[in-house]
């Protein structure tokens, strides 16, 4: 377990920085690439870490690749070619690429679903796809149509129906929602769980989901990135906030600050300086160490690892109920 301290400034530090910073990057591929981030992650059933990394060529497009280690920091072995690239013929929603896969894992199908946003003409759409091994793929297609993106799946029912948390471009803003499927095809219910403050928040422009949903004895705890535009573009910072199990669109707890953002040089200098944007966890075995992967300004993969229980302590203390 990660323990929360106080940093130079005297905010808590719910999150620590891997000293292998950055742990995945483009020098490390075995094709050429431009740039690898915003990787979705898993273990698998012998315990290996496995990250879908999101891989941009020279083009501006995008593929998925996975990269396996045995202890989700070092040692890497890089699939030798893409491991799901667009079919735009088939899939006309991916004739830009495919990008930012979130995992879950689903007992009742005994299947790894992977979300991922297709980006064609028609804007960025969320896909789903599901594996057993990450080396062939069920496509089920666009489950959302654009302009939405960030989503990943519940991995049980809730009250006999899939659940789907997405991030929709609407009239109303950027804000997180939730759709209901009986059949992983077909969505409705949708409503709305998290919506992006207004004003002077580090959250006020947009938010949108990042790793899927932590299931807790508390709640559905969610790691949720939050958009503030400055004078000098725009910074992507981290925030958590709780969800009822049972009816996970009811928001418990809200925190009201930012608990991790950019500051190391891989975070603040990249393609797109200033953004944390994590797609993927893994819990230790111990049940309680979250380790947290994370694309670092569009350019390379990091890790940092925290606490859940120190998570849920520190929106006891700083969280907004509802």
């Amino acid at each position: 377990m990660t323990v929360a301290v106080a940093n130079a400034r005297g905010y808590e530090t719910l999150f620590h920085r891997s000293g292998r910073n950055p742990i995945l990057s483009a020098s490390d591929w075995p094709y050429p690439v431009h740039s690898v981030f915003n990787a979705g992650a898993t273990l698998l059933r012998d315990g290996t870490t496995l990250l879908l990394c999101r891989v941009e060529d020279r083009r501006g497009h995008s593929h998925l690749c996975a990269a396996r280690s045995a202890d989700g920091v070092t040692g890497w072995v890089i699939d030798p070619k893409p491991t799901l690239l667009p079919d735009p013929v088939k899939h006309p929603e991916e004739l830009w690429g495919v990008e930012d896969s979130r995992i879950t894992f689903i007992p009742e199908l005994d299947k790894y679903a992977v979300t991922y946003t297709a980006f064609g003409k028609g804007g960025p759409g969320v896909s789903l796809a599901l594996t057993e091994d990450f080396v062939t793929f069920e496509r089920c297609g666009l489950v959302m149509q654009p302009d939405d993106k960030d989503a990943a799946l519940l991995p049980r029912r809730v009250d006999g129906m899939w659940a789907l948390i997405h991030r929709p471009i609407a009239d109303s803003g950027a804000h997180v929602w939730i759709s209901y499927s009986p059949d992983l095809r077909s969505w409705g219910g949708h409503r709305m769980m998290l919506q992006a403050r207004r004003g002077g928040w580090w959250d006020a422009n947009k938010v949108g989901l990042s790793p899927p949903l932590i299931e807790t004895e508390r709640g559905w705890l969610m790691i949720y990135h939050g958009v503030r535009t400055n004078a000098a573009g725009s910074l992507y910072r981290l925030g958590v906030a709780l969800f009822d199990l049972e009816r996970p669109e009811q928001l418990l707890l809200r925190g009201d600050e930012w608990i991790f953002g950019p500051e190391a040089d891989y975070e603040t200098h990249g393609d797109v300086a200033n953004v944390t944007f994590p797609c993927g966890y893994t819990i230790g075995s111990d049940g309680d160490t979250l380790n947290l992967y994370y694309g670092a300004a569009d350019t390379c993969i990091a890790l940092a690892t925290g606490s859940i229980r120190g998570i849920l302590e520190w929106l006891d203390e700083h969280g907004e109920r509802t």
